[in-house]
């Protein structure tokens, strides 16, 4: 019998005959913005578009209370760069630095190389692994401080070699993060400008007369920054339009609740539309998690937003054993998964979709949001059935290398010309036909 709680979060079992029902509108998530929203983000881009910096002046002021007379009051110089480096605190400093360095290194090992092998008649094929030449970055700016985004969006692509990264930051009524500032440098972020919301995702597509055009846009935002990245999709490349944050937690039972009741909270705490869910074959467990809701939420200080997620989003749910456990969260596919277990590696293996696995008692997901390496950059919203974490590869394209012989270009000439002719394209066949050696034929 579960406790009588004050805070309703859903409990459900997964034999009960409306479980996959309930399951499903729990999970429900619509990221498509309203007409309005959309209406008034076509406006902004179609503006930013035609006029450039004259717009994204107008919009900072109206937007951002922010007077600027020209683009240069809108650049952060290095001597601002610097100062807000020597304002925060040394620990601050050399935290930033440890977690670029653990983040850097991990995604080091994601590199790849160009390649080629060459057939017997000496036709040489491969692909070659070209650095994205200009990335942009959006980081969340104002009174919210989220270095921990600028590290993981610069570094993998500084991993790549990407030639230069430009970053977007709003900082309305001035307001600008010390923190943020410090990790663009360790990240090695080229250039900063104050501007936000859809213009700064117009300004990174189609280039301003101050700003200039990038090849991807990365990096977290609002409701009309993240419309704004679904319009000029195709303009330019894109990581994701993420939804609200996700953590799905596995427990046996043997992990202690307000461990769990934490690890529920971290992710909660974010946004009111985030999803905190965990699962359980023990339903004494979900009681004794349930209690440390209870004991700890007053002693939070987003205690109001945290509720909300859970009482909104949340859920404890009952399974019969863990292998339906792991077919659930197969079917959730979360963000962040823990595997709060015994041996979590016998698990692994029957995981098949989620953004970031975590694994045993002691590896908390919001260790996995700062510092240790991986990127916190994950597909959301059950994207993770097709979706990786941002990395290496997304500031990096692949060419096709061919290269054939005569020999080779003519045997093969013969497979083209059959194919292209049963296409019925005969410009094709009789290109492929002229490198045929009339000894061939």
């Amino acid at each position: 019998m579960s406790i009588e709680s004050t805070i309703k979060i859903q409990r459900l079992d997964s034999q009960d005959a409306a479980f996959k029902e309930t399951l499903d509108k729990l999970l429900a998530w619509d990221e498509v913005s309203d007409g309005a929203v959309v209406t008034i983000v076509e406006e902004i881009l179609q503006r930013v578009k035609n006029d450039g910096d004259e717009a994204l002046l107008e919009y900072t002021h109206r937007f951002d209370h922010l007077q600027a007379a020209s683009m240069a009051e809108l650049t952060v110089t290095q001597a601002r760069i610097q100062a807000a480096c020597e304002r925060i605190d040394d620990d601050v400093y050399k935290a930033l630095e440890t977690a670029a360095q653990r983040i850097r290194s991990y995604h080091e090992h994601q590199r790849q190389d160009s390649w080629q092998y060459t057939e017997a008649n000496g036709t040489v094929l491969g692909q070659k692994i070209t650095p994205l030449d200009r990335v942009g970055i959006y980081v969340p700016g104002g009174k919210a401080s989220y270095p921990s985004s600028v590290l993981m969006n610069a570094l993998p692509a500084k991993v790549a070699g990407v030639n230069e990264i430009v970053m977007v930051v709003p900082s309305p009524n001035g307001e600008l993060s010390d923190m943020v500032l410090a990790a663009a440098k360790i990240a090695g972020v080229d250039t900063i400008f104050t501007v936000g919301g859809a213009q700064a995702v117009a300004a990174l597509a189609y280039g301003t007369q101050t700003v200039p055009k990038v090849d991807k846009i990365v990096g977290p935002g609002n409701i009309f920054v993240a419309t704004a990245k679904q319009m000029v999709f195709g303009q330019v490349g894109l990581d994701m339009i993420a939804g609200p944050s996700e953590i799905l937690v596995i427990c046996d039972g043997k992990t202690d609740p307000d461990w769990i009741a934490m690890d529920l909270f971290s992710q909660a705490e974010h946004d009111q539309n985030a999803q905190s869910i965990l699962i359980s074959d023990d339903a004494a467990f979900l009681d004794q998690v349930q209690a440390s809701i209870e004991k700890l939420l007053p002693t939070m200080s987003r205690q109001d937003i945290i509720e909300h997620s859970l009482v909104n989003r949340g859920a404890l749910i009952h399974v019969a054993d863990m292998d339906e456990a792991v077919a659930l969260s197969n079917r959730i596919a979360p963000e962040h998964l823990e595997l709060s277990v015994e041996n979590p590696d016998a698990l692994l293996p029957k995981i098949a979709h989620a953004g970031a696995i975590f694994m045993g008692r002691y590896t908390a997901e919001a260790l996995g949001d700062y510092c240790a390496g991986p990127n916190h950059v994950l597909p959301t919203s059950s994207t993770a059935r097709f979706s990786s974490p941002l990395g290496v590869y997304d500031f990096q394209k692949r060419s096709s290398v061919i290269n054939f012989t005569a020999s080779g270009a003519s045997e093969l000439g013969h497979v083209a010309s059959v194919l292209a002719r049963g296409e019925s394209l005969e410009a094709h066949a009789r290109s492929a036909e002229y490198r045929i050696k009339p000894d061939d034929e």
